[in-house]
């Protein structure tokens, strides 16, 4: 078995080819090629933490895997990440175990770039300006990730705390062909934003119809099972796009507040959240139909976008002859 640690991962995966291979996972996904059931999770009361289970099979990827992923809140701002996980890659034709990887990069690379697909396939092409809504981890991935599937050139960053958003945004300048800088507020960061990446921790919304310029592209990645990122006035008026309708609209631990909450209340019907994003990659939906319509991807992470990266990542190792094989009998 091939183990791979997370700076072996973080060198071997490709930003680019991991955007192109989760747009065949998604499709495969939404034709019923691949398998995905819904997340499981141990909680862990004291802590307001969960372990998650994630099966995921890829026939067309050649991988079948499982992530483990631990979600504890509160080690925002500490060493620690909030999300930590593991991957073990299995021989789809034997069930053998091939693989163990780290899973917190992919974790943080897959769905970054799984936004970033949301943005090629439904934000405008001329969008230059990106609000980033958060300042940990995945804010910043997400910045990276925009910028390669569409021409930014302003990004504001907001978050709850000045100090850090202010140290992402000078972090930015330093990496990104772009002029980056914090704002104060939630609302400032997304005035005029043609795409809006959300990755927050959040009890209220941050992103509020009325903060919202005609034509943008929304994001939203950040989970908190007593919160939601998005108001009911912007998942209402939008064309809504998720991984799977199942696993969106499934209880938790899998769904998602932003539209369960909504449904409940009666302000949608599931039939809104009604557009999935392998169903944009094949054609079979339509995407964006005028420059000012509102879109909004809703994230909640599906297992197929672990397998699609942890395949990438097990292919460029054993070609470059990275990690170490170990016996387990």
């Amino acid at each position: 078995m091939l183990v791979l640690g997370s700076s072996e991962v973080e060198a071997l995966l490709d930003a680019d080819a991991l955007i192109d291979a989760l747009a065949s996972a998604m499709a495969d996904l939404s034709a019923g090629r691949a398998s995905a059931p819904d997340r499981v999770a141990a909680l862990v009361p004291g802590r307001d933490g969960l372990l998650a289970a994630m099966p995921g099979h890829v026939p067309s990827a050649g991988v079948l895997m499982s992530k483990l992923v631990s979600l504890f809140p509160h080690n925002a701002g500490t060493r620690l990440p909030t999300h930590q996980a593991l991957i073990v890659a299995f021989d789809p034709e034997t069930g053998e175990p091939a693989g163990l990887l780290d899973g917190t990069v992919i974790t943080t690379a897959r769905t970054a770039a799984c936004s970033a697909l949301s943005a090629r396939l439904l934000a405008r092409q001329d969008a230059t300006d990106l609000a980033v809504l958060g300042t940990g981890v995945q804010a910043r991935a997400h910045a990276h990730a925009m910028c390669r599937v569409r021409p930014i050139r302003r990004i504001r960053v907001a978050g709850r705390d000045p100090a850090r958003a202010a140290a992402l945004a000078d972090e930015l300048s330093g990496g990104l062909d772009a002029e980056v800088r914090a704002v104060a507020t939630y609302a400032e960061a997304l005035d005029g934003a043609d795409i809006a990446a959300a990755a927050t921790h959040t009890l209220e919304p941050v992103v509020r119809r009325p903060w919202l310029s005609p034509g943008v592209h929304v994001t939203s990645v950040g989970y908190n099972p007593d919160g939601r990122e998005v108001d009911d006035a912007t998942v209402a008026e939008a064309l809504v796009c998720v991984e799977s309708r199942q696993a969106a609209l499934a209880p938790f631990p899998a769904g998602s507040n932003d539209l369960l909450q909504p449904i409940r209340d009666g302000v949608i019907t599931a039939a809104h959240a009604g557009t999935e994003l392998g169903e944009l990659v094949a054609r079979t939906r339509p995407g964006r139909t005028s420059p000012d319509q509102i879109t909004l991807y809703k994230s909640v992470g599906v297992a197929v976008q672990d397998a699609a990266a942890a395949a990438l990542v097990l292919t460029a190792a054993r070609e470059r002859g990275a990690g170490r094989e170990i016996a387990l009998g």
